[in-house]
């Protein structure tokens, strides 16, 4: 009979899901994976950190719509994963870390990296087990993976022993499991719909949010049909961004809250009422069509007149096909007042998008960014205030082309997420706009980049300072007792050449774009250090920083 060993089913079942690339920090727990991935043809990227090994992950699963797989050793090596598994659980990404265990035998004796695993994992996946013996890896992978791409998705973890790994079983007598999952849609119920098209029949100043989960449902080309249709004014946030293409007559950027405010009926389409959208506080008269997956999301913090539990692409298609049954709707007359604010915010903002102020403002610093940005760029934004003011700014040309923390607020996810996209995406340029407070967190992974030849440009915006916390709170307390959100000009360039990069220096406005265009020439990992103006968002603080 044919034999194998246990961590050579664990890759053949990764290559069954279409996983061609695994990150991870080596550990000895594990050894018995990397063997089966190298002979599956997986690629293996190694980070300084677990962290972002599992943030990397994270990463591709968002840019496949897949599944992103980390493999950690035991104990710290999986401790290491827990902030990038929050922040992708709080995404709805599909993660999965497979972390290494003590052999079953010393299990309980004090083993080396002996800890409780599965159970620190539960509050944080949507499921969390051990896989009890070799010949059930397949099992319980293939459970993995159904459970993280069902519905809302999410990332799981799974326990694997040592011995359980470098364990010999019988191919015959474990065979992999070939239709363990489905790919079939929820579609809405048709009572649900017709209310909803009613609502939209009676409205004349609707207004569409699609968030994630539209991404994740693939919906692009039914929201830009509902959009050019209807002619609604449409908003999107995390995932969504570039579901519209920039120049969509119904794509606005800068308006939501005054149009939400005016708004008699809001489509919510895959995104939660959170502090993102203040919680479900706009217009206490407008009526609320809330769409999701999970139907426990319908209904939090505002009451739905009417909840659609459904796949998104499937829902936004039976509402559409019911309005136009009855002749269609058109809210032309409220995008053209939309458009006026719209413009007005847009106005006011270039302002600083032209300021030739030295050091340089927030808000031309980002506008030098999107003037560089095509439909072939992968935009990341890991940082306070300079990706909050990047996100009113940049506009992706297409959908996977901008990826953030996701609600968590996750600082430390910008260099892990560009090595994930450079690695999947070769032929894309990605830049990463990291605030100099995010880059402390993983910036070390400079060196993976270059051990792996992975040349992405990073923006440091360097205002040597936590400005999203420090400008409130000189605000609120004084600068005398601002504490604790200083921090030093530091060189970040030159850490980016100490680690076998480039680095650049730029403190005068004009410098960007010529520093951009020669960053992407070359073919190395590039930091390019902004000098920015430490006191220029001060007028907005505790303000404008929501993506």
């Amino acid at each position: 009979m044919p034999k194998v060993m246990g961590g050579h089913l664990v890759a053949a079942m990764l290559a069954k899901e279409g996983v061609q690339t695994i990150f991870t920090l080596c550990g000895g727990h594990i050894a018995p994976i990397y063997d089966g991935c190298l002979a599956h043809q997986i690629d293996i990227v190694d980070t300084r950190h677990e962290q972002a090994a599992a943030h990397a992950a994270d990463a591709w699963a968002r840019l496949t719509r897949g599944i992103g797989c980390a493999v950690v050793t035991a104990g710290p090596g999986v401790t290491g994963t827990v902030t990038a598994v929050a922040n992708a659980y709080q995404a709805g990404s599909p993660l999965l870390v497979i972390g290494g265990a003590a052999p079953t035998a010393f299990q309980g004796k004090g083993a080396l990296q002996e800890m409780e695993q599965v159970d620190l994992f539960k509050p944080i996946t949507k499921w969390s087990a051990a896989v009890p013996s070799a010949d059930r890896i397949p099992e319980f992978m293939a459970r993995a993976f159904r459970i993280a791409l069902d519905g809302r998705p999410g990332p799981v973890f799974l326990e694997m022993a040592f011995d359980i790994l470098a364990d010999i079983v019988n191919t015959d007598q474990t065979p992999l499991p070939e239709r363990y999952r489905t790919t079939a849609r929820p579609y809405p119920d048709p009572r649900a719909i017709a209310q909803a098209a009613n609502l939209l029949r009676n409205a004349s100043r609707p207004v569409l949010i699609a968030g994630s989960t539209a991404y994740w449902d693939d919906a692009t080309e039914i929201l830009q049909r509902f959009a050019e249709e209807t002619a609604i004014p449409t908003y999107l946030n995390g995932m969504a961004r570039g579901l519209l293409p920039p120049d969509h007559p119904s794509a606005f950027f800068l308006s939501r809250g005054k149009a939400l405010q005016q708004a008699d009926v809001v489509i919510i389409a895959g995104t939660p009422l959170d502090f993102r959208l203040k919680y479900g506080a706009f217009n206490a008269n407008a009526r609320l069509i809330q769409i999701e997956p999970d139907g426990t999301q319908i209904g939090q913090n505002r009451d739905a007149d009417v909840g659609i539990v459904g796949d998104v692409r499937a829902t936004l298609e039976a509402l559409l096909a019911a309005l136009t049954e009855e002749g269609g709707v058109s809210f032309a007359a409220w995008r053209r007042d939309v458009e006026a604010l719209e413009r007005a915010q847009a106005e006011a903002q270039a302002e600083y998008e032209r300021s030739n102020a030295t050091p340089i403002h927030h808000f031309r610093l980002a506008r030098e960014i999107a003037n560089v940005l095509d439909d072939r760029t992968i935009f990341i934004g890991d940082g306070g205030d300079v990706v909050a003011m990047a996100a009113k700014v940049v506009r992706p040309h297409a959908p996977g082309l901008w990826l953030d923390p996701g609600p968590l607020g996750c600082l430390g996810v910008g260099q892990p997420f560009a090595l994930a996209a450079k690695k999947l995406r070769p032929e894309y340029k990605v830049l990463l706009l990291s605030g100099d407070g995010s880059f402390g967190f993983n910036g070390f992974e400079l060196d993976t980049a270059v051990r792996h030849h992975l040349p992405f440009v990073t923006v440091v915006g360097n205002d040597a300072q936590w400005g999203q916390i420090r400008n409130p709170q000189v605000q609120f307390f004084g600068e005398e007792r601002a504490v604790a959100t200083k921090l030093a000009f530091t060189r970040y360039d030159l850490v980016a050449e100490a680690l076998g990069g480039v680095g650049v220096l730029v403190e005068a406005p004009d410098e960007l774009r010529p520093a951009l265009e020669q960053a992407f020439s070359l073919d190395k990992p590039v930091v390019i250090n902004a000098a920015l103006d430490p006191k220029g968002l001060a007028h907005m603080a505790g303000r404008a920083y929501v993506l």
